[in-house]
């Protein structure tokens, strides 16, 4: 797969935004536009197209040890991210973690306050 594919799939989730906030321009950034939570970081790292992706932890470990090209992620959290070498996992599978990304990352909808009984 090519960044400018993956970039595509990216912005087809509701509002995504590319962004190139370093002088780095290989660096992509996809992020929710509200609040700007990046849900993917696509770079090339050792020559190899990649995206760090956030994840469930107990997913994280079983995709670690089920895929050579998922490891803990370069430059951030290691525990909730993965750096993913995108030509190394199915592409059904990386399209899931892409997903699961974006829904970990998306703004949280407040819990509607209850209402107070008002007094006679």
């Amino acid at each position: 797969m090519e960044k400018q594919t993956l970039i595509a799939h990216c912005l087809t989730y509701p509002n995504a935004v590319e962004d190139y906030p370093f002088a780095d321009n290989d660096l992509t950034i996809m992020r929710h536009p509200s609040g700007g939570k990046w849900f993917a970081c696509i770079m090339h790292l050792q020559g190899k197209l990649c995206i760090n992706l956030k994840c469930d932890p107990v997913r994280s470990e079983f995709l670690r040890r089920t895929y050579k090209g998922v490891y803990p992620a370069w430059h951030m959290n290691k525990e909730h991210w993965n750096t993913v070498e995108v030509n190394s996992v199915p592409k059904g599978e990386l399209f899931a973690m892409i997903a699961h990304s974006f829904e970990l990352t998306a703004p949280k909808i407040p819990k509607a306050k209850p209402m107070r009984k008002t007094e006679k």
